[in-house]
């Protein structure tokens, strides 16, 4: 479905912004959990239109210029649209995600968000900062995230006795 959207072969009416580049680009997109009737929940996501990130396990220095750009276009196209500033927005990344292609949340500050929590997402301007500071930081920091009992992640960590 993430490829639908980017293809424009679905959702291309809800799309609220497009950087149509290949390496730095993306589209924001409103989250389906969000109805768009109210901004308390405002809830949108940045798919980036590059398919070899999979997550924030992959970022290095050299995409900093397309994390830049779905961070400040990001930030400008909903102000534009939905007259929220900047901050007042919570952006940020999943590790891990709950599917394989790199994206950026977007939330209203005040929306308690699912995943929003410190133990799952990790904001952007941190990533950018930590990535500018050292360009392998996500292959080299232990990342901890929590697990549901029925995920077969957990599963096999419960396999392999590390849990």
């Amino acid at each position: 479905w993430v490829y639908n959207i980017l293809e424009k072969k679905a959702e291309a009416d809800r799309i609220v912004h497009e950087n149509p580049d290949p390496s730095n680009g993306f589209v924001l997109v409103p989250d389906l959990k969000w109805n768009q009737n109210q901004l308390d929940d405002l809830y949108l996501i940045a798919l980036v239109h590059r398919r070899d990130i999979k997550s924030l396990r992959d970022l290095t220095a050299e995409h900093l210029p397309l994390l830049r750009n779905v961070l400040q276009e990001g930030k400008e196209a909903i102000v534009k649209r939905f007259g929220v500033p900047g901050s007042q927005l919570r952006i940020y990344l999943h590790y891990q995600p709950s599917y394989q292609h790199l994206h950026v949340h977007f939330t209203a500050l005040g929306y308690d968000a699912p995943g929003s929590s410190v133990e799952r997402a990790h904001l952007l301007a941190d990533v950018i900062d930590n990535l500018a500071m050292d360009s392998m930081y996500y292959q080299k920091r232990a990342l901890t995230f929590p697990l549901r009992a029925d995920e077969p992640l957990f599963k096999k960590f419960q396999e392999a006795g590390k849990v």
